[in-house]
């Protein structure tokens, strides 16, 4: 199991064919690699959020694309992929009052899955993780 902090880069994008193409294009050219996305569509836009195991920032990149853009930081946790492990988690920063905005993860059918966690207060939940679940 681990936990670190990432970067995730939220922008709007028009719904149509190929802006998704064109935004991911900027993290391929830079060779910066997606570890989640996601998106929300309603009618002709759509908020795209974009997870980066990246140490640099590259925001400026979007930007000077022409993309606004929102940086946060965001959890990354790798997790036992079984029933339950889901539960715990929202427990331990339920306990601890740190309050999860957005959550999206998967997992390959392996023992291993990944979670991706916005929260109220990611240092704090960072330290909270790794205390609770015993990593270094």
């Amino acid at each position: 199991m681990s936990v670190k902090l990432i970067r995730q880069y939220t922008v709007f994008l028009p719904n149509i064919p190929g802006a998704l193409s064109k935004f991911v294009e900027l993290f391929s050219n830079e060779g910066v690699n997606i570890i989640g996305i996601a998106s929300e569509i309603r009618d002709d836009s759509g908020v795209v959020r974009v997870a980066v195991d990246a140490d640099r920032k590259v925001s400026h990149l979007l930007t000077g694309a022409g993309f606004t853009t929102i940086e946060t930081s965001m959890i990354s946790l790798e997790i036992a992929d079984k029933p339950g492990e889901l539960l715990r988690l929202t427990k331990i920063l339920g306990e601890h009052n740190i309050n999860i905005t957005t959550v999206y993860g998967t997992s390959v059918g392996g023992a291993t899955g990944r979670l991706l966690l916005n929260v109220s207060d990611a240092d704090k939940a960072l330290e909270v993780l790794k205390q609770e679940l015993g990593i270094k």
